[in-house]
């Protein structure tokens, strides 16, 4: 058990961490959210069935971590994202607040993309390979291959034309 606790732990504690730094842009809070991630994991493993990835579950556990911290401050994430960035005003910040709402505008379209869809672009953002996405959906890598550029294509497209992108 030991020994299978800390196979889970080196296989994705660097990728938790990496998905909350990028939430939190804050080094401690990451670490202590990712520490509370595998003790979640730790105390819930019983109730794991395994009908999704190890990794998927992990981030589940860890958005909703994110998520709790964030009402425990009664903040929504955008303002605790806009208020780091502006404390330190400065053209570096300015810019990060800038990729944040970019960001938030793509997954808002993302948001309207059909489920599957959806899916495979947020599974290849989270570091999926075509090789997995396709076990989970039932398809060839070709057509996951597919249905994420297209619609990052399509996403792309909507940006440019609300004045995101320039080309």
């Amino acid at each position: 058990m030991r020994r299978s606790v800390e196979k889970l732990f080196s296989d994705h504690y660097r990728d938790i961490y990496s998905y909350l730094f990028s939430l939190t842009h804050d080094v401690h809070l990451s670490e202590d959210l990712s520490s509370e991630t595998f003790l979640e994991a730790l105390r819930s493993i019983s109730s794991f069935r395994g009908e999704s990835d190890v990794k998927t579950w992990l981030f589940s556990i860890a958005r909703h971590r994110w998520m709790r911290y964030l009402r425990r401050k009664k903040r929504e994430p955008a303002e605790v994202m806009a208020e780091e960035y502006i404390r330190d005003v400065h053209e570096d910040a300015l810019k990060e607040c800038e990729e944040h709402l970019t960001a938030e505008r793509i997954l808002e379209l993302l948001g309207k993309e059909p489920e599957r869809t959806r899916n495979i672009v947020l599974m290849r953002l989270e570091g999926y390979s075509f090789h997995e996405i396709a076990l989970r959906y039932g398809i060839s890598e070709s057509s996951a291959r597919v249905i994420d550029f297209r619609a990052r294509e399509k996403l792309r497209g909507k940006m440019k034309e609300e004045g995101y992108f320039d080309g």
